[in-house]
């Protein structure tokens, strides 16, 4: 995977690549518009790693926004996006392990995320990676029965 993929920051110029990325990996009522994409993106505190495929293509990234909770700081992952003929390839695993790894480097000892009841292999892939179910909240994406289960990690080095 190493000479398939490159990984870097975001920048500007890859709002519309993201924002239609987001379009092809996720159903109308879980995607984001551009505005709320770009708001996301760049914000103050959020890490954004990109993955682009050897053509430059982007296909896949991560928006983690790190937040003053009490005395410490959390992480929460706004969203991770990979192209759908890019899955099962360890991008995903990849740009989370970048992300926690820069959380970590900030200072972030505790990650949260929540994923759609429904997305079967969303749930396998974040249990894969150490994430435990914390709760449900209902209604979580707008519409009735479509809740979320709030996952989160402890981050420690490896």
């Amino acid at each position: 995977m190493s000479s398939e993929f490159f990984f870097r920051d975001y920048r500007a110029l890859d709002l519309e690549a993201m924002f239609q990325l987001d379009e092809a990996c996720f159903a109308e009522e879980f995607r984001f518009d551009r505005a709320s994409m770009r708001e996301f993106a760049e914000e103050q505190n959020a890490i954004v790693r990109v993955a682009q495929n050897i053509s430059g293509n982007i296909v896949g990234f991560v928006i983690v926004h790190v937040e003053r909770v009490g005395s410490g700081w959390r992480a929460y992952v706004v969203t991770l996006d990979v192209a759908p003929e890019c899955r099962q390839r360890g991008l995903a695993r990849r740009l989370m392990r970048e992300v926690e790894a820069s959380a970590m480097a900030a200072g972030v000892g505790w990650i949260q995320l929540h994923v759609f009841t429904g997305n079967a292999g969303a749930i396998r892939f974040y249990e894969r990676m150490g994430y435990e179910r914390i709760s449900t909240k209902k209604d979580f994406y707008g519409e009735p029965g479509l809740d979320a289960y709030v996952y989160g990690k402890e981050l420690h080095a490896l």
